[in-house]
């Protein structure tokens, strides 16, 4: 030990008392690893009760979330009904027939969908954990894929194979 260490609480500084005996040292070892274990226990059963409680939130928020979403969709899709009708009588007060004034707006809704539905496939693509596979493929803990497997001729851009 240093010259300059703290001594144990209830000796004065700078006295030099002997040294504790083996079974002393043994009791003392014993009882700061019963307090490490106490401590690791008590840390434990702390972030276990704060990962529960953040699921429950979690949880709580993904409900309400979902709540007002469909909310949303209802109001946005009321919303765009009313500014068709709106256009369709537009376009007729501008001249044009009804099947123009109404076709107008169809196709700008079926160009919006055709994109949404572009964009769904696009991010279900994602969800087939590819690059997971891959690395536990690499690991050998997962199957090569073969010709049955429906995700063998998935390829990842930037990915090249060797």
């Amino acid at each position: 030990m240093s010259e300059h260490a703290t001594p144990p609480p209830g000796e004065p500084a700078g006295a030099d008392a002997p040294a504790p005996g083996l079974e002393e040292s043994i009791r003392q070892i014993g009882n700061a690893g019963r307090q490490t274990l106490d401590s690791a226990s008590h840390t434990f059963r702390s972030l276990r009760r704060l990962a529960s409680a953040d699921l429950a939130l979690a949880r709580s928020a993904f409900g309400r979330a979902l709540a007002w979403s469909g909310v949303a969709i209802v109001f946005g899709a009321s919303a765009w009904l009313l500014l068709a009708a709106t256009l369709v009588a537009l376009l007729q007060y501008l001249g044009l027939s009804l099947f123009i004034s109404l076709l107008v707006p169809t196709l700008a809704s079926l160009a919006m969908a055709g994109y949404a539905i572009w964009r769904v496939s696009y991010f279900f693509h994602h969800t087939g954990m590819h690059a997971t596979r891959r690395q536990l493929s690499r690991m050998g803990l997962f199957d090569e894929p073969g010709d049955e497997d429906p995700d063998a001729h998935v390829t990842v851009p930037g990915d090249n194979p060797p």
